[in-house]
């Protein structure tokens, strides 16, 4: 549930009263305990809860095993920084109605959880679904749940968030929300 401050936020950025009941969305606490799991494709450090972490590098040795390499784009984000990737956004001009197709409101992003990940691989643009014609996804989808893993905003989920090929997470996590 949002707090005070969080709802002061949501009106802040313009986010509609009645976001996460229409699109039937859990909230995410903060994932509490993090580790480093390694930079991203900018060298900034993620995070993962470390069981989320344990799971993501049995699944990148298992994936580079079989000749394919996974990179992790992003992992943890705190609310405030799914707030400053809105509002860059919205400084940027576009309606806030077409930013929750892509980037789910403070306190309803995954990434929230410290157990999902975007993924990117060398010769695919990271965070496109170029990303589903690649080998990576390709393994992913045939092995990613032997580790836990699923791609959880496949075609016309009913969260309305847009399709993500590259957006992976720990379904055990997951489970404990539903």
């Amino acid at each position: 549930m949002l707090s005070d401050a969080q709802q002061l936020l949501h009106r802040e950025l313009g986010i509609p009263d009645d976001y996460a009941a229409a699109r039937n969305l859990p909230f995410w606490e903060e994932a509490p305990d993090l580790v480093d799991v390694g930079p991203n494709l900018v060298g900034r450090m993620q995070k993962l809860t470390p069981a989320a972490a344990a799971r993501w590098h049995g699944m990148v040795e298992a994936a580079a095993r079989d000749g394919v390499v996974l990179l992790i784009v992003s992992g943890f984000r705190s609310f405030h920084y799914q707030a400053d990737l809105i509002r860059h956004k919205l400084e940027n001009g576009q309606a806030i109605e077409d930013i929750l197709v892509v980037n789910a409101a403070p306190g309803y992003s995954e990434h929230h959880s410290g157990a999902a990940v975007d993924i990117a691989t060398p010769g695919s643009r990271p965070l496109t679904e170029e990303f589903e014609q690649s080998e990576a996804f390709i393994w992913l989808s045939g092995h990613a749940a032997e580790h836990g893993f699923a791609m959880t905003y496949p075609r016309d989920n009913p969260w309305g968030i847009c399709y993500e090929p590259w957006h992976w997470a720990l379904v055990d996590k997951f489970a404990e929300v539903s």
